[in-house]
């Protein structure tokens, strides 16, 4: 199986009192699959920062418990869907005992691999992209009113970046009863990287500075710290957080 070299980063950005963001990596104990997640809390200080926590944990160890070697990639597609199950009834459930958590909820999105790829899924507006030398493509599909917007050409995709109901989900872990998650299967080359991120990066970094700071800057090492500096110039007004998986 292709190794994965992994970074991450989260930062609490320039006007947030509290980092509701979380995220996780790691090669995977038993299967020795490489995974990354990262959640975006929503539903007030203690309920978005709790809902974002117990998803990255619950997921990571879903994955770790289910996954195994031997597995296709579509099967590991089906087990990362089954770990943000799993991960959604775990909310749901401290939801139902926490009065202040009742309406708590996090976006998803997580890229696990296998032999020439990775298996991404979301629900929510974070997201995943696909940087090779070739370019920058977005793998997942944001499930919010502005993409909606966009899907109907009522804005530009520009004009969603800074749309005032951009914070507005449509699919969440936590208030939905089901996880109603999207799932891709990402072939990947030696040398491509999977880019998973919250909304506090995707709007205040483009498109294209991602893949020059990822391709053409001073190395993988510091790509991160790099992609956070230019958010912080644009005002980073969210948490800000991201996971960096290179295919070796």
């Amino acid at each position: 199986m292709n190794q994965m070299q992994l970074w991450g980063m989260t930062d609490i950005g320039l006007v947030r009192r509290e980092n509701q963001d979380a995220y996780a990596m790691r090669q995977l104990e038993r299967s020795g699959r490489a995974a990354g997640v990262v959640c975006d809390g929503m539903g007030g200080a203690a309920g978005g920062q709790l809902a974002s926590q117990i998803a990255v944990s619950v997921y990571m160890e879903e994955l770790d418990r289910l996954l195994t070697a031997e597995m296709e990639p579509r099967q590991v597609r089906d087990v990362s869907a089954q770990a943000a199950a799993a991960a959604n009834r775990a909310i749901r459930e401290e939801a139902a005992r926490r009065e202040e958590c009742r309406n708590m909820g996090t976006t998803l999105v997580s890229a696990v691999s296998y032999d020439g790829g990775v298996a991404v899924t979301n629900v929510g507006d974070s997201r995943a992209y696909l940087i090779t030398e070739d370019g920058i493509t977005r793998i997942t599909k944001d499930h919010s009113l502005v993409e909606s917007m966009v899907d109907r050409g009522d804005i530009t995709a520009e004009e969603a970046r800074r749309h005032p109901s951009r914070n507005l989900i449509t699919r969440a872990l936590g208030p939905d009863i089901s996880a109603d998650c999207d799932g891709f299967l990402c072939p990947m080359k030696p040398g491509d990287y999977v880019l998973l991120c919250s909304d506090g990066l995707v709007n205040t970094v483009t498109d294209q500075e991602m893949l020059f700071e990822v391709i053409h800057g001073d190395g993988p090492d510091t790509c991160l710290d790099r992609l956070l500096a230019i958010a912080r110039r644009q005002g980073a007004p969210d948490n800000v957080t991201a996971v960096l998986m290179r295919m070796e």
